[in-house]
């Protein structure tokens, strides 16, 4: 995949031992990469949302990046079995079978790190390189006792405000748009049930005993200030694998594609020896361009839309895509950028660019 071109995401459907049905989604080609999510996830929303597409487009650049929902959430089917470690494994086990005998990498985020650790420690053989990001060793040092039982509570009782809480401690660092937008995201992606008890996994879970018995190459990463998972448990991950590499980020936000994603992508890349990723600045696309241009009159996303016939929610994800891909914060330095490129000045929306 260029990076100049849009990534397309695709869906499949594994099915668990016990009979679960998990979607899963892959971007990209070449050796596979999985990414095993945290507490939430939703395969589609995940992918409508500006800030987390780019940041699974960058780190797809040059390999095969798989997704996939744990069961009760998203796009998978119903859980069979109450939340545990055994149960997340089997999900990940269904996940990778299809990719055959090569060793694949594996990146684990939040509460997927700890199934990662599980993982690696129990299959060495299947691992090339794993890294682990915004996790922790025990769950019962991520938080006082009183906070975790006041955000179970919340998030049982209020799950509307349960997860803008949670989503404002997560992601401090996103816009406000997206963080509306993730507190969304995270009701559509479980109820209120499912999303309770797959956070009192994160706070019961325990990977101190595993740390020394995985073999595979680790690097630990976390941002200096994260809010939902203090630094101190990824020192504890770091200190506890034998030889892992131990990489702070500034920052605060808990969620990957929130704060500055691409020095976090950057950073797994370069771990993983992909290659660095190589867009100039005010590299867009054939379809950006067009919508660039437009921002550039004054069009609101509803018209750019009717203009170009997509939908307005595809107008609004091109138009975030290109400011995070130029590095601008609004639409007015988007427009501004546009009348400043003077070998495009000349082109109308639908055109071909010129040479």
């Amino acid at each position: 995949m260029a990076a100049s071109e849009p990534a397309q995401q695709h869906l499949t459907r594994v099915t668990a031992a016990d009979g679960t049905d998990i979607a899963v989604a892959s971007v990209g080609t070449g050796r596979p990469v999985v990414y095993v999510s945290g507490w939430l996830s939703h395969l589609e929303r995940g992918w409508q949302l500006a800030e987390e597409r780019a940041f699974y487009e960058d780190l797809a650049h040059g390999c095969r990046l798989l997704r996939y929902d744990r069961a009760g959430c998203g796009m998978s089917g119903p859980a069979r079995q109450p939340p545990s470690l055994a149960y997340e494994l089997e999900q990940l086990a269904a996940v990778v079978a299809p990719l055959g005998p090569e060793p694949f990498d594996l990146i684990g985020v939040s509460l997927g790190a700890l199934v990662a650790v599980a993982w690696a420690a129990a299959h060495p053989e299947t691992v090339r390189r794993l890294v682990l990001y915004g996790g922790w060793a025990w769950g019962a040092e991520v938080s006082p006792p009183s906070a975790r039982e006041h955000v179970l509570a919340l998030v049982g009782s209020h799950w509307g405000l349960g997860s803008d809480v949670l989503t404002d401690l997560f992601a401090p660092d996103a816009s406000a748009a997206a963080r509306t937008e993730f507190g969304r995201y995270q009701r559509a992606a479980s109820d209120a049930a499912t999303a309770q008890s797959l956070l009192a996994l994160s706070y019961a879970l325990d990977v101190r005993a595993l740390l020394p018995q995985v073999r595979t190459p680790t690097l630990v990463v976390h941002r200096e200030r994260d809010r939902a998972a203090p630094i101190a448990q990824a020192e504890a991950l770091a200190h506890g694998i034998p030889d892992a590499e131990f990489v702070v980020l500034p920052g605060r936000s808990h969620l990957p594609w929130a704060g500055d994603a691409a020095a976090l992508a950057a950073t797994i890349r370069r771990y993983l020896g992909l290659r660095a990723i190589r867009t100039p600045a005010g590299t867009l696309t054939a379809r950006q361009r067009e919508v660039a241009a437009l921002v550039s009159e004054g069009r609101t996303n509803r018209e750019i839309g009717e203009r170009l016939g997509i939908e307005e929610r595809s107008a609004e994800g091109h138009v975030e895509r290109i400011r995070l891909r130029l590095g601008l914060r609004s639409r007015a330095q988007v427009a501004a950028w546009w009348t400043a490129q003077g070998e495009w000045a000349g082109e109308r929306p639908g055109e071909s660019p010129r040479p």
